[in-house]
């Protein structure tokens, strides 16, 4: 923990003063705007970023509403995307009902999310299309685990105390190594929401840091719980605190609030995200979940990624959408383009 605490305090700061660490080199895992980018390491809290953090709320909207608007693609195109989309999805199952069975099915289709007749008539069978992960409780990530073997399909476990992340810390940062020990390549975290409508920025930053820590080689998947943060603003700065902690992704919500993902937030978070590559040379993913349920919606984050991030953010190692029940919409979609005809929707069961 100190070794990763003392490499923060010597990456730059928001004025340019940059002094890179004896650990800072590393391979390039994006680009942006043609400056190759590294996986994100953290920096120090910088205050004075945070507090300057303002967001023009019209400004915003607007530019969310030409993601729906102006932009589309159509055809062998629209399939190629959606395509994507799948490739990017953390197929997820967190019900108060579910069983080793159930995720044991869901992992059968994060293997194979599309029918194999309709992998045949599209002629994508080189492809070997996947899902981006399968997402569980920390109950069945060993179950997942021993479902996905042979596979490259990471298993990632919501912890600290989701969905309100409310739990003491100890317990949280416990939940998450014993995840990592079961098998989870990737860790969602639930932030403290209370240190954000605070301002207690330190205290958030040390949380995370904590979180990190506790993950070892296992991805840090930062859930900010957007629908709760009541402003953009807020949003904005704890995006950036969770960048300067050391996450690997943030992501929008847990998928349990009244608002979920929603694309002026996408704005925001993606255009914190693209600031901080710019003054720190380090790459940060970005996951929205929570009330995505179709396949034209899948297409609006793929261009608002495209747009305000680059190529680079249209893979599943810097992008994924928290969308199951999309899934079913995108295969309805997928057969209509070979048959002529839609199916229903139970043609297309997810676990």
């Amino acid at each position: 923990m100190d070794t990763q605490k003392r490499a923060r305090l010597e990456i730059t700061d928001r004025q340019g003063n940059r002094i890179v660490s004896e650990n800072a080199a590393g391979t390039a895992i994006a680009t942006l705007q043609g400056t190759p980018l590294t996986a994100n390491r953290g920096t120090s809290l910088n205050l004075d970023w945070v507090e300057s953090v303002r967001v023009n709320l019209s400004a915003v909207e607007r530019r969310a509403a030409t993601i729906v608007t102006r932009r589309t693609v159509k055809k062998d195109w629209q399939i190629a995307w959606l395509l994507r989309a799948i490739s990017c999805m953390d197929l997820t199952t967190l019900s108060g009902d579910d069983t080793d069975e159930r995720v044991r099915r869901l992992c059968a289709k994060a293997r194979q999310p599309i029918q194999h007749e309709l992998v045949e008539k599209l002629g994508i069978e080189e492809l070997q299309l996947h899902v981006g992960a399968v997402c569980v409780y920390h109950l069945f990530v060993e179950t997942a685990r021993r479902a996905l073997e042979g596979t490259n399909i990471p298993v990632a476990a919501v912890s600290t105390g989701f969905p309100a992340g409310l739990s003491p810390l100890e317990e949280r940062i416990a939940e998450i190594r014993r995840s990592v020990e079961a098998g989870a390549q990737e860790i969602d975290v639930v932030i403290t929401r209370a240190h954000v409508f605070g301002a207690k920025w330190q205290k958030l930053y040390d949380e995370i840091v904590a979180f990190k820590d506790a993950c070892g080689p296992a991805h840090l998947k930062v859930i900010l719980g957007t629908g709760d943060l009541l402003t953009l603003r807020n949003v904005a700065r704890a995006s950036l605190v969770a960048m300067m902690a050391g996450a690997d992704f943030i992501k929008t919500s847990t998928g349990k609030e009244t608002v979920n993902a929603v694309l002026p937030v996408g704005v925001v978070m993606t255009r914190a995200i693209r600031e901080y590559a710019e003054e720190t040379g380090m790459a940060v993913g970005f996951k929205p979940a929570g009330g995505i349920r179709t396949a034209k919606q899948s297409l609006e984050w793929l261009a608002l990624m495209k747009e305000e991030l680059g190529n680079s953010w249209l893979d599943a190692h810097l992008f994924r959408l928290g969308a199951s029940g999309m899934l079913a919409d995108i295969e309805r979609q997928l057969e209509f383009h070979v048959t002529g005809r839609y199916s229903a929707d139970y043609r297309h069961p997810l676990a």
